[in-house]
């Protein structure tokens, strides 16, 4: 449990670039104590003992990262994170944000990698990603191809729609 907290808040803290002084706001968890303490160093008054702190503090700030103690990751790993998961049901853990920073992903542009079509004549799309996607609704399509455009975005109440080459939106979810 440790082990995500550290990884949450390097998250948050890191790549979103909250200010550290707002940690302190109490809907905001704490940043992990091998950062806080390093930020802490900023404090001392005296240079040469500010630079020991700091050789001191980042020193376990990077043995914290290579041991996976922590991660740091930057806005664009958040983004192509993001991005990979988009259409996933996923507990709000607040690991990539809250969401309320104005990046967050509402919609996908990719390549139909392959498809099939089951006995009821709808379709499941693999992605270039990986991601596999599944039509819900009845709708008829012109029978995609591999190569083809799809956009998916987010629909009303949770839903998402899907334009393959650019045909008339359906129903789809995420399934992988």
């Amino acid at each position: 449990m440790i082990l995500f907290r550290c990884f949450a808040g390097a998250v948050t803290l890191v790549a979103v670039g909250v200010d550290p002084a707002s940690a302190q706001d109490p809907a905001r968890e704490a940043p992990p104590a091998a950062f806080a303490r390093a930020i802490q160093c900023r404090a001392i008054a005296d240079a040469q003992a500010r630079l020991a702190c700091y050789d001191r503090e980042v020193a376990a700030l990077e043995q914290a990262e290579r041991t996976s103690e922590i991660r740091v990751v930057d806005r664009q790993q958040v983004r192509r994170t993001r991005r990979t998961l988009f259409g996933l049901t996923l507990p709000d853990i607040n690991i990539f944000g809250g969401g309320d920073d104005g990046e967050s992903v509402n919609e996908i542009s990719s390549t139909i990698r392959s498809f099939s079509q089951d006995g009821s004549g709808k379709y499941t799309f693999v992605l270039e990603d990986g991601a596999r996607w599944r039509q819900l609704d009845t709708r008829e399509l012109n029978e995609p191809k591999a190569g083809q455009p799809i956009r998916i975005r987010r629909g009303a109440m949770g839903s998402f729609l899907a334009n393959v080459n650019q045909q008339v939106a359906i129903r789809v979810r995420r399934v992988n």
